[in-house]
Parts: C-alpha cells; structure tokens; sequence
C-alpha cells in the first residue's frame, strides 16, 4: 500500500521514530579548525529540521558546540596528518567522532584552576553522557554522545 507523502510526514511528525542524520569530513593536515566542526554541527541541524527532526534546545546545541570544538582541536593539536569528523543525529542523541593519525588515547588531566589549557577533556566528559576512544590501524577515534533533550542532558551531569 502507498502512502501519500503528504500523510507520511505528518506521521513522521507525531511520534514516529525518524532516520538519524549524518554528516562527515576529512581535513588535509593543517587545514582542519575548531569552526569546521562547528559548521558541520550547523549543517546536521539544518538538514535535521528538513527532515522533520524537531529543533534541539539552544543549550543542547551550545553543549554539542563544544564537544565538537574540543575533540577537533585536541586532534589538531596532538596528532599529525590529517583527520575527520562525523556527526550522527538521532531521536535520542547527537554521537561526535573524530578521527585522527595519532594512537594516542586522549588524557584526562588532573585538574588544576591555574593551569592554562587543558581543560577541554574535562568539558567533553561533563557535557557527554558516553565517551569512548578506539584504536585503529591507522591512529585512533573519539567519540562522545551528547544528550538531545535538556531533560536527558540534566540527569547525565554531575550535581554541583
């Protein structure tokens, strides 16, 4: 049986599970910056919305810029050659990967309030409610997931 398009989406709109969306880059060594990230996390959430995703609330958005702009410069700046993001939106949470040529799993520092730099991993973690790094042939990935409903972001922080 076909379904008009038209009653389809409004299906799609009331409660229906929708297909994840999901975006990906590469970058030549030194061309990558922490904006791409941010640019392609913008890109994701324009086609999100073309697709009947809901909008996601302004402080999941400014979390999941963060996480992105965090695990983009720490490849920028601790591995060589190139690397890459790829971005997967579903109805329960953006998933964050990098990639990049080095086999060295980020370290979480200690803390230090003095210290300049260094406290990104720390930001992902709290912002993220799944971290993992996984070693590849050819250098390793980062991912993170990040929570699309502030209700769901709330209970995976730690309380003050």
């Amino acid at each position: 049986m076909a379904i008009p398009l038209r009653q389809k989406a409004a299906d799609d709109q009331a409660g229906e599970r929708r297909e994840p969306v999901r975006f990906s880059a590469a970058f030549a060594e030194g061309v990558a910056r922490a904006a791409d990230g941010r640019k392609a996390l913008q890109a994701v959430l324009a086609r999100a919305a073309d697709v009947g995703h809901p909008p996601l609330p302004p402080s999941v958005v400014m979390d999941a810029q963060l996480v992105i702009s965090e695990l983009l410069t720490n490849a920028i700046r601790h591995a060589p050659g190139p690397c890459g993001v790829l971005l997967e939106l579903s109805d329960a949470e953006l998933s964050v990967t990098v990639w990049d040529t080095s086999p060295a799993e980020p370290v979480l520092r200690p803390r230090d309030a003095g210290r300049v730099g260094g406290h990104g991993l720390h930001l992902v973690h709290v912002l993220s409610h799944r971290f993992a790094t996984a070693s590849h042939a050819l250098g390793k990935q980062v991912v993170a997931r990040v929570r699309v409903t502030p209700e769901q972001a709330q209970g995976a922080r730690p309380g003050p």
